[in-house]
């Protein structure tokens, strides 16, 4: 009886050794990821037909902003905006505006959203309604792994092209605080992972959204 307890303690041992290197080496790849320079904006495909840019942090709407000059024609929809906040404020506040009539008329604000999860439902329901097909997903680089993985899950039929930028929050990266943050961001995106890829779970929990009918 003791041995086999002693062979299960040493399994469980390796076990939780095993599980902790990987993800130790995961923290590592992923604040590797999350540092990285944003992405050129020449090399954005031509055939995105609207830009999501994800309230949350410095940068991201201003980069949104840009994507849509680079291509007037397509749509943006700045995702999880205060309620009663209008454009004018947004661009105020962001150093960005005013915008010509005829650019500020292909942005549309979201207001229904408050995590991650909001942004891919309200987003989804944006693009329907706009009959988009390949959206730019506009974030910090320590949010846009989570990003993509809850847009895939609930906006499958979307093609969803990366524009990460580096919030002041990151910089210097090694702070304490960036750190932190690197870690809290980790963690939730384990949390994800579990739920959408093991346990193959849908959140439908958010206010204001409801699930897609049955086809």
């Amino acid at each position: 009886m003791k041995q086999a307890l002693a062979i299960i303690g040493r399994g469980c041992f390796a076990v939780a050794t095993i599980v902790s290197w990987v993800l130790i080496g995961g923290f590592v790849y992923f604040c590797a990821d999350a540092l990285r320079p944003p992405p050129d904006l020449q090399n954005i495909p031509a055939d995105c037909d609207g830009i999501v840019a994800l309230t949350g942090g410095k940068n991201r709407i201003e980069a949104g902003i840009a994507l849509l000059k680079q291509q007037p024609q397509r749509l943006l929809l700045i995702s999880g905006v205060s309620p009663h906040t209008e454009l004018g404020h947004i661009l105020s506040a962001t150093g960005t505006g005013p915008l010509p009539p005829t650019l500020a008329q292909h942005i549309s604000l979201g207001h229904q959203a408050v995590t991650t999860i909001g942004n891919a439902w309200e987003t989804a329901q944006w693009a329907a309604q706009k009959h988009l097909h390949h959206l730019i997903i506009v974030t910090a680089g320590y949010h846009m792994r989570r990003s993509l993985l809850e847009f895939h899950d609930i906006a499958p039929q979307l093609r969803l092209t990366p524009y990460w930028v580096q919030p002041p929050a990151m910089s210097p990266p090694l702070h304490f605080h960036t750190v932190l943050l690197m870690m809290n961001q980790y963690s939730k995106l384990i949390g994800a992972l579990l739920r959408v890829i093991i346990l193959r779970q849908t959140d439908y929990a958010q206010e204001g959204f409801r699930p897609p009918p049955p086809s």
